[in-house]
């Protein structure tokens, strides 16, 4: 099943008010673990899944990238992303299930925060595997085991609505989880951790790294809320080579 939410106008307009939306890779809390799992970019090929607004894309060039793709299946992300980053960024748009890249295209393939909405972890890891060069890295990161176990995906609240804990239901049922994300519903595919990690070894990956990031400390300074997101894992980010 491929989703496409992002085209339509309403949401889209609610999702680049999002402060990632807005302010990019420093709004990201994940993003200064994400960033140091990734290897030199300079004169790498980068390869981008789900590249949305083309926030990595454009660390890629700054890093020294020889080339840079960015994958995505909105063409109104797209048309943003082109506004916003430089013309050497060469942007497809289509369903990152759908690649089909020759063998040894790419030196470091990355994506964030895309893979719990697509129905095959295993195909896509083996057309990552495919098109990677020997030695190359993949970086990826999803919505953590815990965090998509439960559609519901809030926290319990007291009647004065203080969060109370975060539930974790049906872990081990790996299917289509139906959540609501900025009022809209979306489809989720909720996968263990082992099966992440087990499909990327199937697949012929060496693991490097398994990190459930915290946020980062500028933004547990500047956001309240964000000391919530101490009590439980929101992210995993998972470093493989080939």
């Amino acid at each position: 099943m491929k989703q496409n939410k992002y085209d339509d106008p309403i949401f889209f307009d609610k999702y680049k008010q999002m402060a990632r939306s807005v302010d990019g890779l420093k709004a990201a809390g994940e993003w200064h673990i994400f960033q140091k799992l990734l290897p030199s970019l300079n004169n790498k090929r980068v390869l981008d899944l789900g590249c949305g607004f083309g926030w990595h894309c454009q660390y890629a060039v700054e890093q020294g990238a020889s080339s840079v793709v960015g994958i995505d299946i909105s063409e109104k992300m797209l048309n943003v992303a082109r506004e916003m980053t430089p013309i050497e960024i060469q942007y497809l748009q289509m369903p990152i299930e759908d690649i089909n890249f020759l063998a040894n295209s790419f030196d470091v393939v990355i994506s964030s925060l895309t893979f719990h909405y697509i129905a095959s972890f295993s195909n896509i890891c083996a057309k990552v595997y495919e098109c990677l060069a020997i030695g190359g890295a993949f970086v990826s990161s999803v919505e953590h085991p815990i965090f998509t176990a439960n559609s519901n995906q809030q926290w319990c609240v007291d009647n004065n609505d203080k969060r109370l804990h975060w539930p974790i239901d049906n872990y081990f049922d790996e299917d289509i989880r139906k959540t609501n994300f900025l009022e809209v519903e979306v489809l989720k595919y909720h996968r263990t951790l082992t099966t992440y990690i087990n499909t990327l070894i199937e697949c012929g990956f060496k693991i490097i790294s398994v990190i459930e990031p915290q946020p980062d400390n500028e933004l547990l300074k500047t956001d309240p809320l964000m000391q919530d997101e101490l009590r439980r894992p929101m992210m995993l980010i998972i470093s493989v080579s080939k």
